[in-house]
């Protein structure tokens, strides 16, 4: 897979924020009581943390410009906000609230950090045995159209995301189209596009397929089997976009010179190993009640026994010898440590800083004072909607766990719409998700924040196409259902 690259701050910023709700744990957002906070938010203290956190996100808007990597601003920020809030808390209660809730934030990213881990491991791991050149290569001889390969890469990532998380879909997903639209900008920009959407609606019918319907299965707000009535509405909410972006993709079809690849030794058991790695996953969590990066971890280990395996069969390489292909050789032999080495450190470390940022808020008692302006002023189904159009802003996670905790009466459908809108609403700006940030890393140039925000009025169409069809879909199903 080619390096993830540098890219515009603003998208950059928000590749990460979804990136986290994409794979983070759930257990600290599941809880039905009202979180604690220092109702801090008209203090001098909470415009303090407000101006450091936009001035934080201002500055990763002007990584472009001023070369300031984004994980350093978000960084700083987020330890000027804690101490901020640890130096005013009052009291032993305060400061043992202050002292549990930061230790909580801070093993959701430790589990974070560790699930993205093993995610882009086992990515750059295929990519390297050629896994996907061989997946393009059939796709080429296939002789398929560029529409044609719209279609089939777009309906794959709504299969798979339901199944795996949004950001895995698009970095697999996205290797492929990279690859057979290479030299055909438009191909990809669009593509790209229908990619996000695609994985985004594929993982909000599914209790698995995304962080905030984990949250919402976690909390029993919903079941597993109820999760699957949102499959018509997350569907038109990507069949509707796809559809208008279809005249846009170019006609023809890639150059048949580019069907040549090579698959690995251990490429297949490399793909084995990985599914296999998701299914430990989804059943730790789902029977024995682990978080989920206990099966991604599990996974990491039986692919750190596939690498010795494969060491054994293939010779050691000569540094002086070693090309980029051979990312995972060293003199001693093959070597995942040296695709573990490739992360993308800068995005992870970002991904520290936005999340104690955004924790340091709820704190203060900023999202809990939002969702409820939200839920006292309007029906939930106006701030159901709203609460989904801003996580194209604002990290889905974050609005989520404010609508949990706040619990608002609501009945099963509102619950299902709440978990639509979120799922989805991140699709509406490329830096709105996890998929749209990886894709912004993975394919840089091609697809960036203005050539996703040129389509915002395509998916917006699909958005509310989409609420309409589950309220009129699931409207029978709000009386029948006992509200939780």
């Amino acid at each position: 897979m080619p390096d993830r690259p540098t890219q515009p701050a603003a998208r950059r910023f928000i590749r990460i924020a979804a990136s986290m709700l994409a794979c983070m744990p759930m257990a600290a957002f599941a809880s039905d009581a009202a979180p604690a906070h220092l109702n801090a938010t008209g203090t001098p203290l909470g415009w303090t943390v407000i101006v450091l956190f936009a001035v934080s996100y201002l500055l990763v808007a002007l990584e472009e410009r001023i070369h300031l990597r984004k994980s350093k601003p978000v960084m700083l920020a987020a330890a000027l906000i804690w101490g901020l809030i640890a130096w005013s808390a009052q009291g032993a209660a305060q400061q043992d609230m202050v002292s549990g809730a930061f230790e909580r934030l801070f093993l959701d990213y430790a589990e974070l950090f560790f699930f993205l881990i093993v995610s882009m491991t086992y990515v750059d791991a295929m990519a390297e045995r050629g896994v996907f050149d061989a997946l393009r290569a059939t796709l080429v001889r296939r002789g398929l159209s560029y529409r044609a390969l719209f279609w089939i890469t777009g309906i794959v990532a709504f299969v798979l995301s339901s199944a795996l998380n949004n950001l895995t879909t698009v970095l697999v997903v996205g290797s492929v189209v990279l690859a057979l639209g290479a030299g055909n900008k438009r191909f990809i920009t669009v593509c790209c596009v229908n990619l996000v959407v695609a994985a985004n609606a594929g993982g909000a019918w599914s209790a698995f397929g995304d962080i905030t319907t984990l949250m919402v299965w976690q909390a029993h707000r919903a079941e597993f089997f109820d999760f699957f009535r949102l499959f018509v509405p997350a569907l038109v909410n990507w069949l509707v976009p796809a559809t208008l972006m279809m005249f846009a993709v170019p006609a023809g079809k890639p150059p048949a010179g580019s069907a040549k690849s090579t698959l690995k030794f251990g490429g297949i058991a490399m793909c084995a190993l990985f599914a296999l790695t998701i299914a430990i996953t989804v059943i730790a969590k789902q029977m024995l009640h682990l978080p989920p990066v206990f099966g991604m971890l599990a996974g990491l280990a039986l692919l750190q026994m596939l690498a010795f395996v494969i060491g054994r069969r293939e010779p050691s390489y000569d540094d002086s010898d070693a090309t980029t292909a051979d990312l995972a050789h060293d003199p001693r032999g093959y070597n995942i440590f040296n695709i573990i080495a490739r992360a993308e450190w800068d995005t992870l470390l970002f991904f520290y800083g936005v999340l104690l940022s955004v924790g340091g808020l709820a704190t203060l008692g900023y999202l809990q004072l939002v969702s409820t302006q939200l839920y006292g002023h309007m029906g939930p189904t106006a701030a159901n909607t709203i609460l989904g159009m801003l996580s194209a802003i604002i990290d889905n996670i974050p609005i989520m766990s404010a609508a949990l905790q706040m619990s608002p009466a609501m009945d099963h459908a509102q619950w299902l719409l709440v978990t639509l809108t979120c799922g989805v609403g991140g699709s509406l700006l490329s830096i709105g998700s996890a998929a749209g940030i990886a894709m912004m890393g993975a394919a840089r140039g091609d697809y960036t924040f203005m050539s996703h925000l040129r389509w915002s009025w395509a998916i917006a169409l699909g958005f509310v196409a989409s609420v309409t069809v589950h309220l009129a879909m699931n409207a029978h199903y709000a009386a029948a259902a006992s509200t939780p």
